[in-house]
């Protein structure tokens, strides 16, 4: 009891260091100095989980390195869509966004992993799970958010909504399922077309996995050896059937049969970033498409009007929370290999949720789009003309 008393004593008078910071004491408080950087390991080794493979001798290496740089990075960027999404998800409940919206929280990794194992000049096509995408590719959260609620700020000037967001080199957000793949497809032609060392990375989930269109578009890539990702985000529910249920076939990475692929762990980000970089060197090398399907899963229901609990039970859903959340993962690594502290993801996290309601303050209060703006942008470089609207006798306006 003395010895204890004594540690106690010695931190207040400001001899004690705790973790390696100097403590000292400021009235009736103890202040902590920050960590330098020199105390952080700047970089570490992970290993990966072996991807399954098809049609290929060999796949993404089974170790990577993370930066303390990078990694920071890939936390940040997921933790704010895991909140971004969360406000959603309460401004829906509220009625203040309206309309389909389908909630990207736990498949983080994905969008992120992708982003990190391509260029930003490079292409990327999704359906209309699309907020993840589009922050990724270099939209701000408050015009994402405004978007969803239909305001004059949103990156589709409010007239888009979840499903429709766009920004350079980011082809949406689609709403018809399986549509988007073949219009990716056209995107890797053009690439190819014009001589580009570019990709074209086409998203689709397991539900739109049985569509033709799909495979019209692996035979066409196929044949013209276009350099096109073809992945298939596998979250187990098309809506609310299992895939089990829906596909005779549930190995999506062979669907493509002369296509080659592989099959990655869509929960760890290191390991979609690999395999993305492995795609893409692959494409560019000119041997055609390639396609991989990511294991990962959604915790929201398939959009806002499902709840997500008939086809699975709760169980299931916090099973997955616990031992394969994207997020929880990487911060445990970085903290277990003294990449990162505690109180530093604190942080990250307090600033996060500052700029999360600052987005929605901006996405309740800016103005909607008037009504004369209805008809605009309909060709993005042309001269005004009239537009027929909803009878022959009325016209309006359309600017691009």
């Amino acid at each position: 009891m003395q010895n204890m008393l004594t540690v106690i004593a010695n931190a207040f008078k400001g001899g004690a260091k705790i973790n390696g910071a100097q403590t000292v004491s400021e009235g009736s408080r103890m202040v902590v100095s920050a960590r330098s950087f020199a105390d952080f390991t700047p970089q570490a080794s992970f290993d990966i989980k072996r991807c399954d493979l098809h049609r290929l001798d060999e796949g993404p290496a089974l170790q990577t390195v993370l930066t303390r740089e990078d990694g920071l990075r890939y936390y940040r960027t997921m933790q704010t869509m895991r909140r971004m999404e969360l406000k959603a998800d309460q401004l829906y409940k509220q009625k203040i966004i309206r309309g389909f919206c389908h909630l990207y929280d736990g498949q983080e990794a994905c969008a992120v992993g992708i982003e990190a194992g391509i260029n930003p000049m490079d292409h990327v096509i999704t359906a209309y799970r699309a907020h993840g995408y589009t922050y990724t590719r270099g939209v701000p959260v408050k015009e994402i958010m405004a978007e969803l609620t239909g305001r004059r700020g949103g990156v589709a000037k409010g007239k888009g909504g979840s499903m429709h967001m766009y920004a350079k080199n980011f082809y949406g957000g689609n709403g018809i399922v399986g549509a988007q793949v073949p219009l990716g497809a056209g995107v890797a032609l053009a690439c190819q077309y014009q001589g580009k060392n570019e990709v074209c990375v086409t998203l689709y989930g397991d539900g739109a996995a049985n569509q033709g269109q799909i495979f019209e578009s692996f035979n066409m890539a196929a044949l013209w050896k276009l350099p096109c990702i073809f992945i298939c985000e596998n979250n187990k529910y098309g809506m609310g059937t299992s895939v089990e249920r829906a596909s005779a076939s549930t190995d999506y990475y062979k669907r493509g049969d002369y296509i080659p692929g592989l099959r990655v762990d869509g929960m760890d980000v290191l390991g979609v970033r690999e395999a993305t970089r492995f795609a893409a060197d692959f494409c560019r090398s000119g041997k055609g498409p390639i396609l991989m399907e990511l294991q990962t899963y959604r915790y929201h229901g398939h959009s806002m009007s499902d709840p997500g609990v008939s086809y699975r039970t709760r169980e299931e859903i916090q099973e997955v929370r616990s031992k394969s959340d994207p997020i929880s993962m990487l911060k445990d690594r970085m903290i277990s290999s003294n990449m990162a502290r505690v109180e530093e993801i604190k942080d990250i996290d307090a600033e996060i949720r500052k700029e999360i309601e600052e987005a929605a303050q901006f996405a309740t209060s800016d103005p909607e789009p008037p009504l004369e703006d209805l008809c605009n942008h309909i060709f993005y470089n042309d001269a005004p003309l009239e537009v027929r609207g909803t009878n022959p006798w009325t016209r309006l306006k359309s600017t691009s």
